[in-house]
């Protein structure tokens, strides 16, 4: 993509403790640990990309103590970017603060991995009661209704547009995916919840929500391979490492 733009929208933010983030207790599980709640804005001169849909403040919030900077809407229009102008909407997983906006988008096609819609289709996913409350019925059904025939499923790794790729890591969730966009400064990786935090990366340590232990490990490997020497990988989570525009709501950091 020629002229490419990543912003980071913080569209809310969460009080949490460190035994809520990484998975093994340890004598640090109360510290303090704050975390951030982020969609990622791409744009080029073709353009202009979602990813991830976020949390609706008036959908399905399951958790208590988020505290809300605005609808990822409402970054996309700080950014200058109404609903209508998104062609594409990536979707790295389908845990609910991920999907909560999907039916937002009247002209976006949806990417998902076609192992992360089988899983939530599926028949296991419905036996697994300590996963229920991670996705959201209502989004995952615009997408397998009103939005299928702009639902397009990938199969391992794919360039979607030119410059902006897709890449199925696993681990967090089944059909788990990250996106490397080109830029002049070299590639960003939009890790998502394949690395919550940076800490997740140089400890080597997964988050406590995941679908496999061995594949989250691979993926923080796959991270790093994807950014290679001169690139970025950007935590889904991190509120570190960010520094947004504090005149902005939701929070906007330009990352390229």
């Amino acid at each position: 993509m020629s002229d490419v733009a990543v912003h980071a929208i913080r569209f809310a933010s969460r009080a949490g403790v460190r035994g809520q983030h990484f998975l093994g207790y340890d004598d640090r599980a109360q510290e303090p640990h704050p975390t951030a709640y982020h969609v990622w804005l791409v744009t080029s001169g073709e353009h202009t990309v979602l990813v991830d849909a976020g949390i609706d403040p008036d959908g399905y919030v399951p958790i208590d103590g988020l505290e809300f900077h605005g609808s990822p809407l409402d970054g996309l229009a700080a950014l200058g970017v109404a609903p209508g102008d998104v062609d594409l909407v990536v979707l790295s997983h389908l845990h609910y603060d991920h999907t909560g906006t999907v039916a937002a988008f009247p002209r976006a096609r949806y990417v998902v991995q076609r192992a992360e819609l089988d899983y939530w289709t599926g028949p296991v996913a419905a036996r697994i009661r300590r996963e229920q409350w991670l996705v959201s019925r209502d989004d995952l059904a615009h997408l397998t209704g009103p939005a299928r025939d702009r639902l397009d499923l990938v199969d391992g790794s794919a360039e979607v547009v030119p410059g902006l790729e897709v890449h199925h890591v696993g681990g967090h969730t089944a059909g788990m995916q990250v996106v490397r966009v080109a830029t002049a400064s070299g590639p960003v990786v939009l890790a998502s919840d394949a690395a919550h935090f940076r800490e997740n990366l140089t400890a080597d340590r997964p988050a406590p929500i995941l679908h496999a232990v061995p594949d989250v490990h691979a993926a923080f490997d796959r991270l790093v391979e994807l950014a290679g020497e001169d690139g970025l990988v950007v935590p889904g989570h991190d509120p570190e490492g960010v520094t947004p525009d504090p005149s902005t709501r939701p929070l906007v950091t330009r990352l390229a």
